[in-house]
Parts: structure tokens; C-alpha cells; sequence
């Protein structure tokens, strides 16, 4: 077979599905990419086997068809140094020769059978959930969650995105225990309420496909796998299994105590006085009353400390709350307005944090964090 591709156009897709393949696999034709030439429709699938990427080129120049497994380094690396111009490929299907014709020379690899790669999931019944849903919102999604995810082997539910939808809205929602995001949408809704357990590594790769995609998304899954169609590219994972957590039951109500605080100015105070904590615990404390705060933290083994006085709007009693900084500081940068509204019921308590206005009255933001003891 052979065909004739753009190589800025042909690496551009190969980076976008390439970003799947891990740098050892125990099967070695998880180094390749497979190439499926029908017609003018060159598809090009990358596989960890737990996450496949797929996408299409539309050619103009094709003959022939057949498959074939490419080496993803040695393509990759090639195609980086062409500056843009039609290459012409040339695959021979018995010896699974490929020469790559450029203006100047000629480039030549050896590929394997494509009918050795493993083949994508596809769902046997029609008894999935479907749904189709605006990019940006699934990009907020994961961009509002996927920090607070956890790292933990013993519970593999919390190292994931929960992505539910109801009738009244959607949400994505991902927790480490230590902290909690809840991201909703009000104009996202589904007749029955459905929800899966995205992994951490293909929500990262919907982070990269969806950055730049202007059509909707369309959503299919089961219990066991999920797959994502835009428009050049289908993303095909399994899913987390299990169930996740009631995190609705962490989220305390009745919080009398509330804060209104410049986010940078909140960000860089807590950043600078933070230098001062103890490494092992990175606490620092944060003593509340009437329009001011002082922030501060100590770190004894070292005989060093530092406070620093904010301006600030509250409304309580009195407080005196330590949080983990490397946590806070998390939060506070993924919530995206001027000034942030911490509500709080006692220094014991989990402290809510969220957008004191918000551009989108269907968005609904809340990130939650666990206090920790504050001693003396």
C-alpha cells in the first residue's frame, strides 16, 4: 500500500494518540502505532491496552489497503525534523518494509503484521449510557478535579474522577481524603442518574484532545469501560471499578463562620509564611477576628518562624484553624475568581472553599479541606 501525508499534519496526530503509549510495555507491539489504510482514511490507533487512542486522517493520495504496526520512537523522532512537506509511504505488506520518500531522500523502517495489535474494546449490547456534552464543560471538569485524586493502592476508587449525571445536573467530583472538589453543572443533565469512575491517565488525555475542540462530546459507558468521540479523535478506557465513597455525607452544612479574602493576596501570604513550617508537617495557622487574619507557621527543630497580618472580611467567633499548606495552596489555585469565601464551623471541622462570584450561573464550584490539630 501507499499513500501521501502532510508531516506536520501526520505528526500532529501521532503526538496526540502517543501520549498513551508507556515507555516499557510487556508486549512489544504497544511500541508501535497501528496504521489501517481504507480507502482515503488512514486510521491510526496507540494502545497501553488499558487506554486506546484512535484517530483518522483524510488523504487525497491513498492506494491500496492493509494494516501495519509502525515503531512510535523512531516515526516520532523522524518526523520532528521535517520541516512541512507531502511524504510519500511505501509498505511493502510481505516484508512489513516501510520507506518513507521525502523531497530530498529516502527514510526506511521495518514494521510488524498489524493483525498482531491488539484490538479496541467495543461494547457487545446496546445497553450503555449515552451522553453528549459541551468539551468545555468536561475540560473544567477534569482541570477543576484531577489534582485532589488519590494515590492510594488499598482504595483504587479515590484515584480516580467520579463523573455522575442526574436529572437536575451533572458532577465531577475527586478526593484524596485530605481534600475534596466538587465541580456541578446545572445545564447538563441525563434522564436517569449513570455515573463511572474516570482513571488519572486518560483524564489527562482528554485534558490534551479536548483543549482545542469546539464540538461536542459524545459519552458511552458501561460498568467496565468508557469511550470518548470527538471530532478526528475516539478515546477508549476501562474504568475504575467499585464504588465511590458518599461524599456528599463529608460536606458539613450550617457553616456560621465565614471569610472573604483576596485569592493572590491569600496565595502568596500563606506561600511566603509557609517557607517557615515544619517539613514534616507543613502546618500553618490561621487566626481569625473581625477584619483581619494573621497567618503564621513555626518550625521548632529549627528555631524559625514567621506570621503575617491579611486584610480580610469576617464573620464569626473568633478561630484559630491550622491547615497542611501543600494543600491549601492547591486549592486556592484552582479556584478561579477574585476573591474566595471560606466558610468554617469550628477549628475540628472540614473548611469549605469556594468562588465568592461566579461568571456562570450554571457552575457551581466547592473544594473541601480537612483542619489539622493545632497545638499551643
Amino acid at each position: 500500500m501507499k499513500f501521501v501525508v502532510s508531516s506536520t499534519d501526520l505528526l500532529g496526530h501521532l503526538v496526540a494518540v502517543g501520549r498513551v503509549i508507556n515507555s516499557k510495555n510487556n508486549v512489544q507491539i504497544l511500541d508501535n502505532y497501528l496504521f489501517d489504510l481504507e480507502g482515503n482514511v488512514l486510521t491510526i490507533t496507540a494502545s497501553d491496552l488499558e487506554t486506546t487512542l484512535i484517530t483518522k486522517i483524510f488523504l487525497e493520495n491513498a492506494e491500496g489497503e492493509g494494516k501495519i504496526a509502525v515503531p512510535a520512537k523512531i516515526l516520532n523522532d523522524t518526523l520532528k525534523e521535517f520541516p512541512e512537506q507531502p511524504l510519500t509511504f511505501e509498505i511493502n505488506s510481505e516484508s512489513m518494509g516501510v520507506d518513507i520518500l521525502s523531497e530530498n531522500g529516502k527514510f526506511s523502517i521495518v514494521g510488524q503484521y498489524g493483525d498482531d495489535y491488539p484490538k479496541p474494546f467495543e461494547f457487545e449490547k446496546d445497553n450503555t449510557n449515552k451522553i453528549t456534552i459541551s468539551p468545555s464543560i468536561v475540560l473544567n471538569g477534569i482541570n477543576r478535579t484531577v489534582f485532589a485524586t488519590a494515590e492510594d493502592e488499598l482504595r483504587p476508587v479515590m484515584n480516580g474522577i467520579f463523573v455522575e449525571f442526574t436529572p437536575d445536573h451533572s458532577t465531577f467530583v475527586a478526593s484524596d481524603s485530605h481534600k475534596l472538589v466538587r465541580y456541578r453543572r446545572k445545564d447538563v443533565h441525563a434522564e436517569t442518574t449513570c455515573s463511572f469512575i474516570l482513571p488519572k491517565k486518560p483524564a489527562g488525555l482528554l485534558k490534551n484532545l479536548l483543549s482545542k475542540e469546539i464540538n461536542d462530546v459524545l459519552i458511552s459507558f458501561d460498568d467496565k469501560n468508557a469511550v470518548f468521540e470527538i471530532s478526528n479523535y475516539k478515546m477508549i478506557c476501562r474504568l475504575v471499578e467499585g464504588k465511590y465513597p458518599n461524599y456528599e455525607s463529608v460536606i458539613p452544612a450550617n457553616n456560621e463562620n465565614r471569610l472573604i479574602v483576596d485569592r493572590v493576596e491569600y496565595y502568596n501570604s500563606i506561600k511566603r509564611v509557609s517557607v517557615f513550617s515544619n517539613q514534616a508537617s507543613n502546618l500553618i495557622k490561621f487566626k481569625l477576628s473581625g477584619s483581619q487574619m494573621v497567618v503564621s507557621a513555626q518550625d521548632l527543630d529549627f528555631s524559625i518562624s514567621a506570621y503575617e497580618r491579611l486584610n480580610c472580611q469576617y464573620e464569626g467567633e473568633e478561630m484559630e484553624i491550622g491547615f497542611k499548606s501543600v494543600f491549601l495552596l492547591e486549592i486556592i489555585s484552582n479556584i478561579p475568581s477574585t476573591d474566595v469565601l471560606v466558610t468554617m464551623s469550628d477549628p475540628s471541622r472540614a473548611t469549605l472553599l469556594s468562588p465568592l462570584t461566579s461568571d456562570n450561573e450554571d457552575e457551581d464550584i466547592l473544594m473541601l479541606i480537612m483542619p489539622m490539630m493545632v497545638n499551643g
